[in-house]
């Protein structure tokens, strides 16, 4: 599938003779009007241009949510103040007491914990399925399921989801169909394939300097339409609001992200490969032997590679924590949660980002305990990486 980001998410930003390079950012909570009756027009409906209060929209808001509509391919987008606070919103948009989600069983630790823990105290039930198995996801469907949400790599597990297939069967149903794309912006082109919302933590590649927490939903104009809706929009209501500051800060990184996502996959093809070769146990979809490897062929975008994140397996806990520990001293890179960011990042998931999937959830997913989670940095030389990581590995068994 062919995709050209250097022309897409540009188009908005062109602001005519001594126009800004860069949109000026909004300072403002509230902007003015000549007229109650125009003030009373855009509180009635959103007219394009116009502005009246930043929970609603703001100008350097509105620039970085249509350039995010146009990476994605959708009609449109709204970006929040984290990637919880975009399933959180999408979700609560779309369901109410009574209402049923079928999940993956396999997703970041932050959206089980919503699912299994929030959720149901709203009245909102969330069946945890395989979405690798279609007639287990056709099944657990009932006449209350309002949508089936994956995510397209999972995390940490990197499994890879059918995002056509299960369109089909959302389609099928009269449902919707919510990915999270986190993982593989560029990479993985959701909306193309199938789905009906797409969600991203903006906090990771899309940002990509781990100097900020940011979310964004990108779907139809009527979604959008029906989150900032002021009587029963979930976004205007529940006011995941994303500082002009850092949006304009995410806007000016945007436009690197093609050329680091080809570097960040490239130098975890890398690795993936030679991890391999000395007979660790590697989840990288990327790879001929990954069970996922030929979908994801199907699936991707040319030109992007495989993705920056790649997990192996150090056997136990205790053998990860040491291989962490000796790899941030010989500085392949930091112990720290999160990805994306230009240093290469590691953690082990089932203490940390996905803690809050019990042990036993854990064991059916096939979440080891001894489970390393890498985000591969943009090293420019990553063998020098690699022989810091054979070195750490040789010690600590």
């Amino acid at each position: 599938m062919k995709f050209d980001p250097s022309t897409s998410i540009h188009d908005y930003l062109v602001f005519g003779e001594f126009g800004d390079v860069n949109p000026s950012i909004t300072d403002s909570s509230t902007f003015t009007f000549m007229s109650p009756k125009r003030m009373e027009e855009i509180f009635d409906h959103e007219i394009e241009g116009c502005f009246l209060y930043s929970r609603h929209w703001n100008p350097i808001n509105k620039f970085l949510a249509n350039a995010l509509a146009r990476l994605e391919d959708t009609e449109c987008a709204q970006v929040t103040a984290s990637g919880m606070g975009a399933i959180s919103c999408t979700v609560l948009d779309i369901c109410k007491s009574g209402d049923e989600i079928v999940s993956s069983r396999t997703v970041y630790g932050g959206t089980y914990a919503l699912f299994k823990n929030f959720l149901p105290k709203l009245g909102i039930t969330v069946r945890f399925v395989d979405l690798k198995d279609l007639e287990a996801v056709r099944s657990a469907i009932t006449p209350k399921t309002r949508l089936i949400y994956g995510e397209s790599i999972s995390n940490p597990l990197l499994e890879v989801t059918d995002i056509p297939g299960l369109s089909e069967i959302a389609k099928e149903k009269g449902i919707l169909l919510v990915i999270d794309n986190t993982f593989s912006p560029m990479v993985i082109s959701p909306k193309r394939l199938g789905a009906d919302i797409v969600i991203h933590s903006m906090t990771k590649f899309i940002n990509g300097t781990s100097d900020c927490v940011a979310g964004c939903i990108c779907a139809t104009h009527d979604f959008i339409n029906t989150l900032t809706d002021i009587n029963s929009g979930a976004t205007m209501l529940l006011g995941p609001v994303l500082d002009s500051y850092r949006a304009a800060s995410i806007l000016k990184n945007l436009h690197s992200l093609h050329i680091r996502v080809k570097k960040h996959s490239e130098n975890a093809m890398f690795l993936a490969e030679e991890f391999e070769k000395l007979g660790v146990k590697v989840f990288y979809p990327g790879l001929r032997s990954n069970p996922d490897h030929e979908l994801l062929n199907k699936l991707m975008n040319d030109g992007f590679g495989y993705g920056g994140m790649l997990a192996i397996d150090a056997g136990d806990y205790e053998s990860a924590g040491k291989l962490m520990t000796r790899m941030q001293e010989e500085k392949v890179g930091y112990l720290a949660v999160s990805l994306g960011y230009f240093k290469t990042l590691f953690s082990s998931p089932g203490h940390s980002t996905s803690s809050e999937i019990p042990e036993e959830e854990q064991k059916k997913m096939g979440l080891s305990a001894g489970l390393v989670r890498f985000s591969i940095g943009l090293d420019n030389d990553i063998t020098i990486a690699f022989e810091r990581i054979k070195k750490c590995m040789k010690e600590i068994n």
